[in-house]
């Protein structure tokens, strides 16, 4: 999969929208990324499924509830390997994990994450998966809005991988 293969397939999927939006920080844009269109579109899916697949090294994928799911699960189809879910607050019933799915002391994880702005629900993230016992030192995000989250995660020791930063969507989406 080429960069612009996915860039052409997310606005396709018409998940590049322009006008006056609230972000989940409480800033305001002037484009959104619809993350739900292109999350339950099967062409889009399955192309960052197999770039997040490609982009494994070993580490178990870990996605970030709600956005993260899909994402987790077509990377882990992809590349046949297990995967784990982090929660962004505990259940108050059952077994109250942050994380679910098998995890191992010492396993090596990698986040996997719809959009990166701040970058903090991916912090969040990171920090529920260490206190599980996980090791993380990467996200990989679709797309990176270019607004504090590269730096954001590298305060928390985590590189931030992106496939498509908001430059190069926007640059296609306005064309």
């Amino acid at each position: 999969m080429t960069n612009e293969a996915l860039v052409e397939a997310l606005v396709a999927a018409d998940a590049v929208k322009f006008g006056e939006f609230q972000l989940s920080h409480g800033g305001t844009s002037s484009y959104y990324v619809d993350k739900y269109l292109f999350e339950t579109n099967p062409e889009p899916l399955a192309l960052i499924g197999e770039a997040f697949a490609a982009k494994l090294d070993g580490e178990t994928p870990a996605g970030v509830a709600l956005g993260g799911v899909p994402l987790v699960v077509a990377t882990a189809l992809e590349a046949d390997v297990p995967y784990v879910i982090a929660r962004k607050s505990q259940k108050e019933y059952g077994t109250a994990n942050l994380v679910e799915g098998r995890l191992e002391e010492g396993e090596e994880v990698v986040v996997v994450e719809d959009i990166a702005t701040t970058g903090q629900s991916a912090v969040d993230a990171v920090e529920a998966l260490r206190d599980a016992g996980a090791v993380v030192n990467r996200a990989l995000v679709v797309v990176d809005r270019q607004e504090g989250g590269t730096e954001n995660l590298a305060d928390a020791g985590v590189e931030l991988d992106a496939l498509v930063t908001a430059d190069e969507l926007l640059a296609h989406a306005e064309d």
